[in-house]
């Protein structure tokens, strides 16, 4: 039997039934899982995964709930109760998560959101969480290179644009200026890429899909878009960026090149007070 990975999910083969759940078997005197996680129909014998933790008590406990966040994961969690000792946060599981006042960055609130990563505590084993993520991420190291599709985490808004957290290991930047959407703290964006990496290893980051990709993207929905509403837009190089962002969803220099692709491609026509899809020509026929 491998060693028990707290904070983590783990396959574990049911041992013995008691009256109040299963005991999961871990080599030693069993791992309860309590009545009200058991999965219908679960038998002795059976394997399945299951999340480890301390229960209030301190004992090992495998649940069938899933929370909202592991052990090395970042989260954004609201917290539920505060004590002298620090402030428990809600990750989605019946016992809350701790976050000890030395791991704040400044006094946690009853009913704030914060961004936190969950460590085992070397005292007590047990899952806990801290705000101070600065020094758990850093580009040291780069795993990415320009145009790497990456996932990203809101962490913090600074004046020039939003820091985040690249594929939850860097820390890296968007620009105020190519968003044209709120963006929160704690949110994950799955569709990002490295738009450009810098001499001193910082990152820029692009939301959206890279390069040709994303512009067939976007070429196909102003189509679509064009289709719905009788062949004409009325969009052009003087609309603000924040009309066409909320309409089409992309930047004004994303719309200007993909408009200037499906021009070029005979698809549409720019007039000056919009633009209009080309009418789709009949196959010509031979008469006899």
């Amino acid at each position: 039997m491998s060693a028990i990975q707290v904070g983590q999910f783990n396959l574990l083969r049911v041992d013995r039934k008691v009256d109040f759940g299963y005991y999961m078997d871990d080599g030693e005197e069993g791992i309860l899982l309590p009545k009200r996680f058991v999965p219908a129909g679960l038998q002795i014998g059976d394997t399945i995964s299951v999340f480890v933790y301390h229960d209030s008590d301190n004992r090992l406990i495998a649940t069938t709930q899933e929370p909202f966040a592991v052990v090395g994961d970042i989260a954004a969690l609201k917290v539920v109760s505060i004590t002298r000792q620090g402030a428990f946060m809600d990750w989605g599981l019946m016992k809350d998560l701790f976050v000890p006042v030395s791991q704040q960055l400044s006094t946690m609130r009853l009913g704030g959101k914060y961004l936190v990563k969950l460590y085992i505590d070397k005292q007590t084993g047990r899952v806990a969480a801290t705000e101070k993520i600065d020094n758990q991420i850093n580009n040291d190291i780069l795993t990415v290179k320009e145009g790497d599709k990456v996932k990203i985490q809101v962490y913090r808004e600074s004046e020039i644009g939003y820091v985040v957290i690249v594929n939850q290991i860097h820390q890296g930047l968007v620009y105020k200026n190519e968003v044209f959407t709120h963006l929160h703290i704690g949110q994950f964006i799955d569709e990002a890429f490295v738009k450009k990496v810098r001499e001193d290893n910082k990152l820029d980051i692009g939301i959206g899909k890279v390069g040709v990709e994303k512009l067939g993207d976007d070429q196909s929905s102003i189509i679509k878009l064009l289709k719905l509403h009788n062949g004409f837009l009325p969009y052009h190089d003087k609309s603000s960026p924040e009309d066409i962002y909320a309409f089409f969803a992309m930047s004004k220099k994303a719309f200007k090149m993909n408009v200037g692709i499906l021009y070029k491609s005979k698809l549409i026509t720019i007039e000056e007070e919009g633009i209009r899809l080309v009418p789709e020509q009949p196959n010509s026929t031979t008469s006899a």
